[in-house]
């Protein structure tokens, strides 16, 4: 038998193994995966993303997420990443650790290569750099050659190397319509190393609460969708990754302090603006979001080229629809408690 027989062999049996809460636990709560920043001559900007995480961590964001799909890592070289990584650990550093004196440093990198052999690299590069945890998505380029149980044996082999625990995105529009089904996650979760999930809200719909009760102990949940932060939260999510945090996060955070508060039909009308907002944003796509925070916030800048931000007049156009999300967030904005 091959040596590639017998590590199958034994992955496919992979058990739960410790408690997942042996790793750094993810916190409940909003994350935000940040956007890149780039100078007038397109290099990276750390500075002004340094400014952007410490100012997400301020309003509240539980963790932050770099490299995401809004993150522009496929106009980064990879010594760009490395070097933006490490620009956001410093700043997730200083917040968690240096004025909150919290251990509780959160990174997330994602890592997703189209080769097991590309994504460890990627994600030894990561911790390298500073992230605590890595974010992989399902290989789908060559979707047509690969069945689920190539894309489990893919986990498990990521898995066993990497130096930093795993979060498995399974997110079929942006991975050529390749889905994980619940058996398969359940077999992924059993490897030691894979400590959390992140459901688009359309796949999430599906998974009967009592599925939660299948996990390993220490397991997290994570919802991926701005416009679900409280249908996500009912259905057990114990996080959300929403991309609108990036200018909207006081409102983003306050919709699960509301539900954790019991304050049911106030969070229902909160999620219901941030729902309106955010379906004006995403119809501009990255760019419409870039032009959102530098209109808000007053910082930020154009995506690398061929990308542009939209004409002036549209970034109007759109500012005057984003004003009662605008007046929400001014309204949110008050002292936030860190779960």
């Amino acid at each position: 038998m091959s040596d590639d027989s017998v590590a199958h062999d034994s992955q496919a049996e992979a058990s739960q193994g410790a408690p997942k809460t042996k790793h750094l636990r993810l916190p409940n709560g909003v994350y935000a995966p940040t956007l890149a920043f780039f100078t007038y001559s397109e290099d990276i900007d750390t500075i002004t993303l340094e400014h952007h995480v410490t100012r997400l961590l301020k309003a509240g964001a539980a963790a932050i997420v770099i490299h995401g799909s809004i993150g522009e890592a496929v106009h980064l070289t990879r010594e760009e990443g490395s070097i933006m990584i490490m620009c956001a650990a410093d700043a997730v550093y200083r917040e968690y650790c240096d004025r909150l004196k919290n251990t509780r440093a959160i990174l997330i990198a994602a890592c997703g290569a189209q080769s097991t052999r590309g994504t460890l690299q990627l994600c030894r590069e990561a911790a390298e750099s500073g992230a605590s945890h890595a974010l992989i998505a399902v290989p789908s380029y060559y979707a047509s050659l690969v069945n689920n149980e190539m894309i489990i044996q893919y986990f498990y082999d990521v898995g066993d190397k990497s130096l930093i625990p795993l979060i498995i995105e399974n997110f079929p529009a942006a991975a050529s319509g390749l889905q994980l089904t619940l058996d398969d996650i359940l077999r992924i979760v059993k490897h030691p190393n894979v400590v959390c999930i992140n459901f688009k809200y359309d796949n999430m719909k599906n998974l009967a609460r009592e599925a939660y009760d299948l996990f390993p102990k220490g397991f997290f949940v994570a919802g991926g969708n701005t416009n679900s932060i409280r249908q996500c939260q009912v259905l057990g999510a114990t996080g959300t990754i929403a991309s609108l945090a990036n200018f909207a996060t006081y409102a983003c955070v306050r919709v699960r302090e509301l539900l954790d508060r019991g304050e049911l039909r106030e969070a229902e009308h909160l999620q219901a603006v941030i729902s309106r907002g955010n379906s004006v944003v995403t119809g501009l796509g990255l760019v419409g979001m870039k032009a959102v925070v530098k209109c808000w916030n007053d910082y930020g800048g154009a995506p690398r080229k061929p990308c542009y931000l939209p004409p002036l007049i549209e970034v109007i156009k759109v500012s005057e629809e984003l004003s009662e999300l605008f007046q929400a967030e001014e309204e949110a904005e008050t002292p936030v408690t860190r779960g």
